[in-house]
């Protein structure tokens, strides 16, 4: 519990009225989290004043086409259809960089949104767990505090939202909703990626990030820590989401952009490219739907937002997370994830739905070599053969790979308290608990994942759905085969073992 919420909300606006006539301030808005949060503040406070998105040129495309660009996503289908133009006529970008002093951005528009702006969402971090450490830094740490300086000079600030991940402490068990020490101080490790020179930096990697498992966990831990120094001087929340996946409801059921989680298993398998997890099949994983993340962020700068900052306050944590409200198990997901495939096959499947989860990294390797490798080989040389290009061992190497970054998270269990989270919901007005109420304890999970792999095969795989008749009559061929080829396997095995000299013998005697 904090702080925040031990408050007589009575005479406070509901959310959509407080959002009435503010200016918002985003960074990360291009990403997963960040579409749907612009979607979901237009679409339920469209009377907002306007968005400001900090983009950079990316791939030679502007800023501004990339603003284009977000739009065009499936992501705001529901706000083109039935609230038409408040996207252009609300959203605006600032041209910047989150890597660059400044945030990168012109003093014409930096004077904009000091003197404009009354909510800050600092949601822009990269992801990857393979990035350097001088990168990542440059992303996760050095870009929070430049956001945290430019969120100093905002006149009327009346709150900022720091978006951080639940596994920023994973040295830890159970992981509250509180600051933990940090692994060294964040002004060092800024100095350190300043002077270094990159091989240097990382030689000297594993020694800085300890126990922790890589670049990405240590600078968003370390940046928690910049945010922190300014408490009782900016009115700041951290959320820390744990594995954010595809939407329950906004924009729309099973809406998602990316294969990290679950959709990347689910996908794999379906189309029976991964065989095989190292893991435990009891391993519990930590799922959130990306609209109750966005939905938490927003109650929390509400009621954030709606108190005068003092000396004395305290920054506020709430781990986004499903904690006890909601366990699914890793060999549940792959269960679900079978009967799925049963109900929406996906295209041109490679192989059957089949997924054999082992905590033996022996056995995994082993059925990596039998299972992925061998198989790949054999497919790309008929590839070969018939003058197509080989490409199935290139997806195997690049689905080893990955198997290897999730390791770690995939081998050990933490427990997430989200006590702040779940107080933080029962202080929700009446009137807005339709559009901002989270429980994730009532999702029906097969239901769910569900309607994530028809959105996923529809948005990510681009397969339309004229084409399911298709798809399952391939399936039911694919599945025809694997038996028989087992039957042809089991029997040569079979044939093999009665043929022995000493199966003869025992039958002799």
């Amino acid at each position: 519990m904090t702080f925040l919420e031990d408050r007589d909300l009575e005479d406070v606006p509901n959310i959509p009225e407080y959002y009435k006539g503010k200016t918002i301030f985003i960074t990360g808005g291009s990403g997963f989290m960040g579409k749907v949060l612009i979607e979901k503040l237009l679409y339920s406070c469209t009377d907002l004043d306007r968005i400001y998105l900090l983009l950079r040129t990316k791939k030679n495309v502007t800023p501004e086409e990339r603003l284009s660009v977000i739009y065009r996503s499936n992501c705001f289908d529901r706000l083109r259809k039935e609230k038409p133009g408040v996207f252009q006529s609300k959203v605006f970008f600032i041209a910047g960089d989150i890597m660059e002093t400044g945030l990168g951005i012109s003093d014409e528009d930096r004077t904009l949104i000091v003197n404009r702006t009354h909510i800050i969402f600092h949601a822009a971090a990269s992801v990857r767990f393979d990035d350097s450490l001088k990168t990542a830094t440059k992303l996760n740490l050095l870009g929070t505090k430049e956001v945290i300086e430019l969120a100093t000079e905002v006149r009327n600030l009346e709150c900022l939202i720091h978006v951080s991940t639940a596994y920023s402490n994973t040295n830890r068990d159970p992981i509250e909703e509180v600051i933990y020490p940090p692994h060294i101080d964040w002004r060092e490790m800024l100095q350190v990626c300043q002077e270094l020179d990159d091989h240097t930096l990382q030689v000297l990697t594993p020694k800085y990030i300890g126990e922790l498992p890589n670049t990405y966990v240590f600078t968003k831990q370390l940046a928690e820590h910049v945010v922190y120094e300014y408490k009782g001087k900016l009115p700041v929340v951290i959320i820390r989401p744990s594995i954010v996946i595809s939407s329950y409801e906004d924009p729309f059921p099973g809406w998602i952009d990316n294969y990290n989680g679950p959709t990347g298993i689910l996908v794999g398998c379906g189309k029976g490219i991964l065989r095989t997890l190292y893991s435990s099949p009891d391993m519990i994983l930590d799922y959130v739907p990306v609209d109750f993340t966005i939905r938490s962020c927003i109650v929390a700068s509400w009621i954030r937002g709606t108190k005068a900052l003092s000396p004395t306050d305290d920054i506020p944590i709430y781990n986004s997370c499903a904690g006890k409200l909601k366990n699914i198990t890793l060999q549940e997901l792959v269960d679900i994830g079978k009967e799925i495939v049963e109900a929406i096959p996906l295209d041109n499947m490679i192989w059957t739905y089949h997924v054999t989860v082992t905590k033996s990294l022996f056995m995994f390797n082993i059925y990596v070599m039998a299972l992925h490798t061998i198989p790949a080989i054999f497919v790309d040389l008929l590839l070969t053969i018939f003058g197509k290009k080989p490409m199935l061992l290139k997806i195997q190497r690049r689905v080893y790979v990955s198997n290897l970054a999730l390791q770690y998270f995939l081998i050990q269990q933490w427990t997430f308290s989200n006590t702040n989270l779940i107080y933080l919901r029962s202080k929700i007005k009446e009137e807005d608990r339709k559009e901002f109420y989270y429980e994730i304890e009532k999702i029906d999970k097969y239901e769910f994942f569900k309607k994530s792999c028809a959105a996923g095969r529809k948005y990510l795989l681009k397969e339309k759905d004229e084409n399911l008749p298709k798809a399952r009559i391939h399936h039911q061929r694919i599945r025809f085969l694997d038996k028989l080829l087992k039957f042809i396997f089991y029997g040569l095995i079979f044939w093999w073992l009665i043929n022995t000299n000493f199966i003869k013998n025992l039958f002799m005697s």
